[in-house]
């Protein structure tokens, strides 16, 4: 599965984001997808996953009550809609994908395919 991440930009605080994660090569309606982010300097942590039907989610609690994940089956989409942003926000954005048949998952090592990251900068 090959993942491309698009939706990034520069916002202010406050400011909201739509960010989506498109799969080509092959469907992964079957696959749970996780977004990630990486600030200059940091590893690179979870934000929210969803499962292969999108009936269960989990959220970092950084992002809790402030990013939605959600997905399109129909069209091979993951979405992340980012609301109330804060400065701390500023990282790249990683959609990834994991091989069928797992539970959803919050550690990187988790997941298999990863997309090309997508930049979001919060300005103040």
């Amino acid at each position: 599965v090959q993942l491309q991440a698009c939706g990034g930009g520069l916002v202010q605080a406050g400011g909201s984001l739509r960010l989506s994660c498109a799969a080509s090569g092959r469907t992964f309606s079957f696959n749970n997808v996780g977004w990630f982010r990486q600030a200059p300097g940091k590893e690179r942590e979870f934000v929210a996953t969803i499962n292969w039907s999108g009936a269960s989610t989990y959220y970092a609690d950084s992002v809790k009550g402030r990013f939605t994940i959600s997905r399109d089956n129909a069209e091979n989409t993951v979405n992340l809609q980012l609301n109330s942003l804060k400065v701390e926000d500023t990282a790249v954005y990683y959609c990834a994908a994991d091989l069928p048949g797992r539970t959803i998952a919050s550690k990187t090592s988790e997941y298999d395919f990863w997309g090309q990251g997508t930049q979001v900068t919060v300005s103040s």
